[in-house]
C-alpha cells in the first residue's frame, strides 16, 4: 500500500492514546450512538488471492462465526454501540446449495458472483454463504445476535422494501405467510393487492450489455445464455416499466407495489392533518382496522419475524421510493413490539427529510447530500468550511435525526485516490462529523485502518469495497491478523489511525455536552479575524455539566496560529466573567491554552498543525 505523509503531531497524539479498555461509562442518558457498519461476508475472510470474478473457493468468504468474542470486543473498544450487519437476508448468489435445496441464481440477472445484498431472494432466511453449516445457517446467525448482545452492542440488519430479487423464492415462509406475488393478478399492470407491477403481454428480456460486460467475466455457465424466464415481465426495481430494462437499471430486482397506481393514485388512507406532530403510538392506533395493501402486511410480518429473532433495528434501503404512509404503518408496528428499535433510512432528497422523520416515524436518516458531500469536497481540498454553517443551521430542527458518516458501502473509500488518497485527510472531518450534533455517528469497517478499496473484484470499479463479489479487504485483513483481531500486521501509522478513531468515538460516547447545545463560532471569527480561514471550523457544545470548544484545521499544508474569538452570544450563554484561565484539551489531552475574557470580549490562543483538531473544556 502507498506510504502516506502524515503530520507528526497527529501520529503522536494517536499513538499516545491506548485503545480504550472495555468499561461501561457512567450512567448517562441520552448518549451518543455509534454504528459500525460491516459487510458481513467480507469481515472474516482471510484469503488474499483477490482474483477478479473469483469463486468463494478461490477468494474466500467470511462467516457469521468469524465474529468471535475477541472480534466483537475489539469492535466495542472503538466506542461502538450498534453493529449493522450488512447483507444478512438471503439474496441472489451464483452457486448451488444442495444441502438445503437452493439452486443457483441466473448470472444474467445477478450483479457479481456473490450477488447484491439488495436483491433479497428469501426474507425469512439468511445468506447461506455466511454459514459454516448451511443447514444451520439461521442458528449461526442467532448465535451471532446473542454474542453481539453479550458484548453490550445492538444488532441492525437491512430491510429493502422497494424491491426484491427478480428470482424471489420464499422457501422458508412461516406457516400462513404467502410468498410475494403468489396471489397476484398477472393479467393487469396494477391492482391494489398485487405485490408487483406487471407488463401484460410482454416477456422479460435481459438488458443489452454495455462496455464489454459479460456475466461472470465471460466464464461459461449453464445459465449464462442471455435469457431469463419471466412471463409477463415485471417493472424493474428502480421503476423502469420496460420489458427489457437498460443495463444501468436495477435489472436484478423487481419493484414492490405499495398500493400506488401507475398514475400516482393512492389506494390507501392518507395520514390525518397534524400527523407529523403525533407520536408512534398515535400512528399505530390510526392504522388499526384500516384496509392496507398486501405488500404492507408482508413487510410488517418480515420485520416482526426479525424482531422475534432478537434483531434490534433496521436500515431501510431507498426509503424515499416507498410512500411515507407505509413507513408510518410499518415503523409504528415495529415500535409497538420494541419501542427502542433503531430505525435508519436511506433518503437523499432533503425536501423529504421531515416527512420521513415526522410522518414516517424514522429515527434517523443519512446526512449524505448535505453534510457528507460538503465534507468530502473539503477533504479533497476544493471546498470551504464556510458552507458548513448554512447546512448545520438548515438542519438544526432535525439535527438529532441526521446520521453522520464519512464512508459506507455505497461511497468511495477515503484512502482511495479517487476520494482523498490519504486516510489522515479525514481526521478533521471525523472530529466535526462526530462532535457537531447529537446525531449518531457511523463508520464502515476498514475505514479505521485506511482501507482504499483498490481491488478489481469483478462487477464494479475500484475505490469502493465490492458488495457484489468474493474478495479480501487487505487493510482490514492486516488488522484481523489471521483471526487474532489485534492489529498485528498493521504499521505504526495504521495503528495510530485506528487509535485516533477510537479516541474520537469513545470521547463522543462519554461526554454529556455532545448531547447538549450547539453554537457555531466560525462566522464570528471569519468576520473578525483574517488569520482564521475557510479551512478552519470551530463551534461550542455544552450542557449543564460541561462546556466544550471544538476547533479543527482542514488545511493539508498550513498551520493555524491565531486566536479564536468567542461570540458575545456564547459569553452570555455561558455567563463567563472577566479573567484569564488555562483550558485543557480533553479528547487527546495534550494541548493547553489560555482563555482570556475582558469587557471587550473573549479569545483563545490557537496553535494548530495541518489536519489537527482539539476539544477544549472550559471550567
Amino acid at each position: 500500500m502507498k506510504k502516506f505523509l502524515i503530520p507528526a503531531v497527529l501520529v503522536a497524539a494517536a499513538l499516545s492514546c491506548q485503545a480504550p479498555q472495555p468499561q461501561e461509562p457512567e450512567p448517562m442518558k441520552p448518549q451518543k450512538i455509534i454504528v459500525y457498519q460491516v459487510f458481513t461476508r467480507l469481515f472474516g475472510n482471510t484469503n488474499t488471492t483477490n482474483k477478479p470474478w473469483g469463486t468463494k473457493e478461490e477468494n474466500g468468504v467470511g462467516k457469521f462465526n468469524d465474529f468471535t468474542d475477541t472480534a466483537l470486543e475489539e469492535i466495542k473498544k472503538l466506542g461502538v454501540s450498534h453493529i449493522w450487519y450488512t447483507g444478512v437476508p438471503h439474496h441472489g448468489v451464483i452457486g448451488d446449495f444442495p444441502e438445503i435445496g437452493v439452486s443457483s441464481d441466473d448470472p444474467d440477472i445477478i450483479k457479481g458472483r456473490a450477488g447484491s445484498p439488495y436483491a433479497v431472494r428469501d426474507y425469512y432466511q439468511v445468506n447461506p454463504d455466511l454459514a459454516v453449516d448451511v443447514t444451520k445457517r439461521m442458528e449461526e446467525f442467532e448465535a451471532l445476535i446473542a454474542r453481539t448482545h453479550k458484548h453490550a452492542m445492538k444488532v441492525i440488519i437491512d430491510i429493502v422494501p422497494n424491491h426484491v430479487s427478480r428470482h424471489y423464492v420464499g422457501k422458508n415462509n412461516p406457516a400462513g405467510v404467502r410468498d410475494f406475488g403468489a396471489d397476484d393478478d398477472k393479467t393487469v399492470e396494477y391492482s391494489k393487492n398485487n405485490n408487483f407491477y406487471y407488463i401484460p403481454g410482454q416477456d422479460f428480456v435481459v438488458p443489452a450489455a454495455k462496455n464489454g460486460y459479460k456475466p461472470l467475466g465471460g466464464e461459461k455457465h449453464p445459465l449464462a445464455d442471455g435469457r431469463f424466464e419471466e412471463k409477463p415481465a415485471k417493472w424493474t426495481g428502480n421503476g423502469s416499466r420496460l420489458a427489457q430494462p437498460d443495463f444501468y437499471d436495477w435489472y436484478e430486482t423487481v419493484k414492490i407495489n405499495y398500493g400506488l397506481s401507475p398514475d400516482g393514485k393512492k389506494d390507501f388512507d392518507e395520514l390525518p392533518a397534524g400527523a407529523d406532530s403525533l407520536d408512534w403510538k398515535a400512528h399505530y392506533d390510526f392504522w388499526q382496522g384500516k384496509d392496507v395493501p398486501d405488500s404492507w402486511k408482508k413487510f410488517k410480518d418480515i420485520t416482526q419475524f426479525w424482531l422475534g429473532k432478537g434483531v434490534d433495528g433496521f436500515r431501510f434501503d431507498m426509503a424515499e421510493m416507498v410512500p411515507v404512509e407505509f413507513w408510518s404503518y410499518l415503523n409504528s408496528h415495529i415500535k409497538k413490539t420494541n419501542p427502542e428499535a433503531f430505525l435508519l433510512a436511506e433518503v437523499y432528497n432533503p425536501n423529504l427529510y421531515r416527512d420521513y422523520i415526522h410522518k414516517g416515524k424514522m429515527d434517523y436518516l443519512y446526512d449524505k447530500v448535505e453534510l457528507y458531500d460538503t465534507l468530502k469536497h473539503i477533504m479533497q481540498g476544493h471546498g470551504s468550511t464556510d458552507n458548513l454553517v448554512q447546512i448545520l443551521e438548515g438542519l438544526k430542527d432535525i439535527e438529532h435525526h441526521m446520521l453522520h458518516f464519512l464512508e459506507n458501502h455505497d461511497e468511495q473509500r477515503i484512502a482511495s485516490p479517487e476520494f482523498a488518497g490519504n486516510p489522515w485527510k479525514a481526521m478533521p472531518a471525523m472530529v466535526v462529523s462526530a462532535t457537531v450534533s447529537t446525531s449518531p455517528t457511523m463508520i464502515y469497517f476498514g475505514q479505521e485502518v485506511g482501507e482504499p478499496g483498490a481491488e478489481d473484484a469483478g462487477f464494479g470499479d475500484p475505490s469502493r469495497t465490492s458488495i457484489f463479489d468474493y474478495i479480501g479487504v487487505p487493510q482490514h485483513q492486516k488488522w484481523m491478523n489471521g483471526g487474532k483481531f489485534d492489529g498485528g500486521q498493521l504499521t505504526e501509522n495504521e495503528k495510530a489511525l485506528r487509535n485516533y478513531y477510537a479516541e474520537v468515538l469513545n470521547f463522543t460516547r462519554n461526554n454529556s455536552a455532545l448531547m447538549g447545545e450547539y453554537m457555531e463560532l466560525h462566522s464570528f471569527n471569519r468576520s473578525q479575524n483574517p488569520a482564521y480561514t475557510n479551512k478552519a471550523f470551530a463551534f461550542a457544545r455544552w450542557d449543564e455539566n460541561q462546556k466544550l470548544i471544538v476547533v479543527t484545521n482542514f488545511d493539508e499544508f498550513k498551520s493555524v496560529k491565531t486566536t479564536l474569538k468567542l461570540s458575545p452570544e456564547l459569553l452570555k450563554e455561558w455567563n463567563l466573567g472577566p479573567g484569564e484561565r488555562e483550558i485543557k484539551e480533553v479528547m487527546f489531552g495534550k494541548k493547553k491554552t489560555m482563555l482570556r475574557v475582558t469587557d471587550e470580549g473573549a479569545e483563545i490562543d490557537l496553535d494548530f498543525g495541518p489536519w489537527e483538531s482539539a476539544v477544549f473544556e472550559v471550567r
